[in-house]
């Protein structure tokens, strides 16, 4: 076993081989994990918020679906896979708090979901599994020798996709 990269709220990393890459306290947010299964090299980022052109004055890619997950593709490619070779799976996007609205600003968790999957497709990366929504917080391990996602949740068993 190597070493666990850890990454932080609005943050990304890669990692490779027999290391893994953990995101803790997904709420609201997405841990997206883009991966070359056959090369095992793998990138993770932590989404807090959908969409980048809201915020202005702001140089975190990785704060942002639409600019975390480009950057994030760039930075595994750099690793020596091709865009071509890469698939995701993702978990987060929980709605934290009960409350009875149809303000679509509320639900930033099923919008974060919506804008990672958009962006994926943008990018023409399969995301062959995800767990995301309800209402619980997650914490996740994605280890590249296995391609597996292990998601952790107080109070449930571990799940792995």
């Amino acid at each position: 076993m190597g070493n666990m990269i850890k990454v932080g709220m609005a943050d990304m990393n890669t990692c490779a081989g027999s290391d893994a890459i953990t995101t803790l306290g997904l709420g609201s947010c997405i841990g997206v994990v883009i991966y070359d299964p056959v090369k095992k090299i793998c990138g993770m980022v932590h989404v807090m918020l959908p969409d980048s052109s809201i915020i202005r004055n702001n140089d975190n890619p990785a704060k942002f679906a639409d600019t975390g997950i480009a950057k994030l593709i760039d930075m595994v490619c750099k690793m020596g896979t091709t865009k071509s070779s890469l698939v995701a799976k993702m978990a987060g996007g929980a709605q934290m708090f009960a409350f009875n609205s149809d303000n679509d600003l509320l639900k930033v968790g099923q919008k974060n979901a919506e804008a990672c999957r958009a962006a994926l497709r943008e990018n023409n990366i399969k995301l062959i599994a995800e767990d995301c929504g309800d209402r619980f917080g997650r914490t996740i391990e994605f280890y590249p020798a296995t391609n597996e996602l292990h998601i952790k949740a107080i109070g449930k068993p571990l799940r792995i996709i």
